[in-house]
């Protein structure tokens, strides 16, 4: 299992509204299993990054999972969809973009020891592309000012910047299903 960051992006909104609550939050002990939303959240995650990785002909095995349904699959069928226009969007632009899947990104220059993991980053000549899959029911998230997304474009420019002479785009991608 995976370190979690202290500060994590997908905590976010809650440790830039109540700055306290991250530290407060290492009191409680983590359950082991994590909801059931949370479990079927990580199974629709693998599920798109094989059906992603398969659309852009890379090697991949495909998820097993109790909680694969056909609405997982059709949700997951519209994100990887979703996901190769934006890589054809950026080949219109770029002759050989970046596209990277499940990239760890590392925002600590602006936010100690802060990283999380971007679902997909396009990086063309210009523009960088970062979009994150959010699955399921309960929190709602918003597209817009969304500081987990806001995070990650920081960590993507950290990790491109010096390369390419880039913007991150004017809207930040998060795919919902």
């Amino acid at each position: 299992m995976g370190r979690h960051a202290l500060l994590s992006a997908s905590s976010s909104k809650r440790w830039l509204s109540c700055t306290p609550s991250a530290r407060l939050e290492e009191q409680f002990q983590e359950e082991s299993g994590g909801s059931v939303y949370a479990e079927e959240g990580t199974a629709a995650h693998a599920l798109a990054e094989h059906k992603l990785k398969k659309a852009l002909k890379r090697r991949s095995k495909r998820p097993v999972s109790d909680y694969h349904c056909d609405e997982m699959e059709e949700c997951t069928d519209g994100y990887a969809a979703f996901a190769m226009e934006q890589v054809e969007l950026a080949r219109q632009e770029c002759s050989d973009p970046v596209v990277l899947v499940e990239q760890r990104l590392d925002y600590s220059a602006y936010v100690p020891e802060g990283f999380g993991t971007g679902d997909l980053l396009i990086v063309a000549d210009k523009v960088l592309t970062v979009i994150d899959l959010k699955y399921g029911k309960g929190v709602a998230v918003d597209a817009e000012w969304n500081p987990q997304m806001m995070l990650y474009g920081l960590g993507a420019l950290e990790l491109f910047d010096a390369l390419y002479d880039m913007m991150l785009g004017s809207k930040h991608s998060v795919f919902y299903v």
